[in-house]
């Protein structure tokens, strides 16, 4: 692996050099700010303004331009803020660090953005960036703003079910997303049984999800990667911002620890509704019984400039939810509770090696936890039973950049995993029982990364992003070993138009066993064994990417072909609660192998994304049309089946219009074609006999349960579903802070979205018998919510 990667980078490295201009070159070199707070931009557009050669900002703000000697001009520009120039007499290495002004105007912002973002330029496709002050704009349920309900409106994503914050991306399931936040894995990113999303807006600085055309850097998931970045804390003075909803309160704090030189944040929400709750459950138990709900997030960074070369970043994430009851009747007692939660922490070190030349190194750790818990007790009998499951992860992960010409941008790097999945553990305690029963099922593996890539500027039409990833994966005596090659490339067809194509393969070595298909936290993780192989993809995909500077647009249209292999599901009856404790084997630990089946699948389709970052009027419009189909031997007879998240058309439309400075008016329009379900196509009433013991040789009738006729798997669709969310925000400077008055309508006209259905047996209209009618429970009428937020 070691060889590989090393022939890889040195080839990469041979072409650039052989690739340089004359040695009377110099190179500019540094880290782009955000005046006044010192928070470091990524993305910043750096252009030499003479022969229009240019290079942009990694993640922490690093810069390298390298231009023949002379006088030069350089432009510095930066959505929302105000572009800066800077003449320089170009005759050495130059290390420029430059602090950008945010822009204090609408007129300033819309000038500053014309020649930014240029989505025809990029060698990259399938990937689409949200600006946070958008997220924070657009309406929400119950007004709790959500990184992920963002997401669920941008094509090629699919929603889970009715307030679902669960996504799924070009026909992959929610497994099958690398969520990341500062370089951490997060496995279950959804608070209230999944209705909210764990990451507070208020903590983050970047939001960028890709859905195809996969730089070799990411690796490890097979449909998306979503990658997520803190805020670095303001380095010259204290800001914070609090908030107070309907069923949650949040708060967020950033300031120097040294001025100028170290900074921290720390944000967290917490939410209300158990405090609530808790009169009318009591009330409505008539005092003997109890319980509640509440989940609460805490966010924290520290970042620390050791010196013009060097900064160290230590961030972290923990979160937690908790349902709980507790009743008592008489000597009879009850209790119980069902938990979730997600830890994450990341050491990062920068190092900036020379003026072309810029290293991170991280060392990450995850951890996710659910348990659920249930006693029983009256008088001596009792009966107790505890069910846990989780995963945890200790990572070193190492990248280079290296940029040595305006022609390429190379990067190579390494990734070592160690996980510890616990599938499950239980344990049974009772009265009836001789002796404790329990079950403990824990799996160690490792996973490693290798990889290599090159942006490289063949000419002004033609730009290609190639490379490739070596995985490597570890786990019960079995290795696998598979080489990953990425490619994508731009052809310009005409000044801002351009024509793009992709092509990426992609394994997975862990799985997510999912009932329901929306993620909830009782879904299991686990990991490809001797007995269950990893997951992998191949995905194709060619499109037209279009700037209109004149408008601020960005116009995407894009096809695309994915096939999927060795996923898995539970056979049909199977769930993460078969508990066997009577198993021989291995006491039970590998049971929840024996209750599934692998397959494939396949999906197909296409997208258009037209979007405006900024200006009096940004959101954007997006649709898809699609197909996902699976396949499993075990499951409906082997035949081809509709995944339940298959929709045929999906809208999303975003609307955000600043009136003025005091105003704010948003929208948002969704539309989907209705989820594919199973339903039973007839019932029958079977008939047995029972032998009538004191008459020999008579019996008796009597009747078993109703029998259902389910026919195909998913072959029937839901209605359509659509919704209207409207907000308005009222703002008001004041000499220290500024205040925001919110009030938001979620589905706005009231719409009856089905969230799930049930077979029904009523008298029939003439009374003569009954019949069999399909019911429709929808779960959220219209919703109003308010909410006020506090920033200095």
């Amino acid at each position: 692996m070691k060889k590989t990667a090393f022939t890889l980078f040195m080839l990469l490295s041979l072409n650039a050099a052989w690739c340089q201009t004359a040695p009377t070159n110099f190179t500019i070199s540094g880290t782009i700010y955000e005046k006044g707070s010192g928070e470091t931009l990524l993305g910043v557009v750096v252009i030499h303004q003479e022969k229009n050669i240019g290079a942009a900002s990694n993640a922490f703000g690093f810069y390298s331009l390298t231009l023949p000697a002379g006088e030069v001009t350089i432009a510095y520009r930066y959505v929302g803020f105000t572009t800066q120039i800077i003449k320089l007499k170009l005759d050495k290495n130059i290390k420029q660090d430059v602090y950008m002004e945010n822009s204090s105007t609408l007129s300033e912002i819309e000038v500053s953005a014309e020649k930014l973002e240029r989505i025809s330029e990029e060698s990259r496709m399938s990937t689409i960036e949200i600006p946070v002050d958008q997220i924070k704009d657009i309406p929400a349920l119950l007004g709790e703003k959500d990184v992920l309900k963002a997401v669920q409106l941008l094509p090629g994503v699919q929603k889970g079910s009715e307030g679902s914050s669960g996504f799924y991306v070009r026909g992959g399931g929610p497994d099958q997303n690398l969520i990341i936040l500062d370089d951490a894995t997060v496995y279950n990113a959804s608070h209230l049984f999944g209705f909210f999303s764990l990451f507070n807006g208020d903590a983050l600085k970047s939001v960028e999800l890709t859905k195809g055309g996969f730089p070799a850097r990411y690796g490890g998931r097979l449909s998306s990667v979503l990658e997520m970045r803190m805020k670095d804390g303001n380095k010259e003075k204290i800001h914070g911002e609090a908030g107070i909803g309907l069923i949650s309160s949040r708060l967020t704090l950033e300031g120097p620890v040294v001025k100028g030189k170290s900074s921290f944040l720390v944000s967290g929400r917490r939410t209300y509704i158990d405090i609530i709750s808790q009169p009318f459950i009591a009330l409505a138990n008539q005092g003997d019984g109890t319980g509640g709900y509440f989940f609460y997030d805490f966010n924290a960074k520290y970042n620390h400039n050791l010196n013009d070369r060097n900064r160290l970043y230590v961030s972290g994430y923990f979160g937690k939810d908790k349902f709980y009851f507790r009743y008592k009747n008489g000597d009879s007692k009850s209790k119980g509770n069902f938990n979730w939660g997600n830890a994450t922490a990341t050491a990062r070190w920068n190092h900036i090696f020379n003026d072309k030349t810029f290293a991170n190194t991280s060392l990450i750790f995850t951890n996710f936890q659910f348990g659920i818990g249930t006693e029983d007790r009256s008088g001596d009998d009792y009966y107790t039973l505890r069910f846990n499951s989780g995963i945890q992860d200790w990572s070193i992960k190492y990248d280079l950049d290296f940029v040595p010409n305006p022609n390429h941008y190379i990067r190579i790097g390494a990734l070592y995993t160690y996980h510890r999945f616990k599938p499950n553990a239980s344990v049974l305690k009772g009265s009836f029982l001789d002796d404790t029963q329990s079950n403990v099922s824990i799996i160690e593996s490792y996973e490693g990364g290798l990889y290599a890539e090159d942006d490289w500027r063949i000419s002004n039409k033609l730009k290609v992003n190639y490379g490739v990833r070596l995985s490597q994966y570890h786990a019960q005596g079995k290795n696998y070993v598979r080489p990953e090659p990425r490619l994508s490339a731009r052809y310009m067809l005409k000044e801002d138009l351009s024509m793009k194509a992709s092509y990426a393969l992609m394994n997975q070595y862990v799985h997510l066993l999912s009932n329901t298909g929306v993620g909830l936290p009782t879904d299991l993780w686990v990991p490809a064994t001797n007995r269950v192989g990893p997951q992998q993809s191949q995905q194709v995909a060619l499109g037209l990417s279009q700037d209109l500077p004149e408008k601020n647009l960005l116009v995407s249209v894009e096809g695309y072909y994915k096939i999927m292999n060795g996923i898995i599901a539970y056979k049909d009856g199977a769930s993460f609660l078969n508990l066997d404790f009577d198993s021989p084997e291995n006491n039970n630990a590998m049971s929840w192998q024996d209750n599934i089946t692998s397959g494939k699948g396949r999906s197909y389709g296409a997208e258009l994304l037209v979007q405006r970052k900024r200006g009096k009027l940004s959101g954007w419009l997006g649709y898809t049309l699609s197909w996902t189909k699976l396949q499993f031997d075990d499951i409906n007879f082997g035949r081809e089946f509709f995944a339940r998240y298959d929709r045929r058309h999906d809208i999303s439309l975003v609307g955000i219009y600043k009136i003025n400075e005091r105003i704010t008016l948003s929208a948002t329009w969704v539309y989907g074609t209705g989820q594919a379900i199973t339903l039973p196509l007839a019932t029958y009433n079977t008939a047995g006999h029972q032998p009538d013991f004191g008459h020999a040789g008579s019996s008796q009738m009597i009747y078993s349960p109703i029998v259902n006729d389910y026919g195909e798997k998913n072959g029937f669709r839901m209605k359509a579903y659509h919704r209207l969310d409207v907000a308005a925000q009222w703002h008001k400077k004041l000499k220290r802070c500024t205040k925001t008055f919110e009030l938001g309508l979620y589905n706005a006209y009231s719409r009856q979205n089905p969230f799930f259905y049930f077979i029904a047996t009523e008298l029939s209209s003439n009374g003569q018998g009954y019949v069999n009618r399909l019911k429709q429970i929808s779960l959220f009428p219209i919703i109003p919510s308010v909410s006020w937020t506090y920033k200095w």
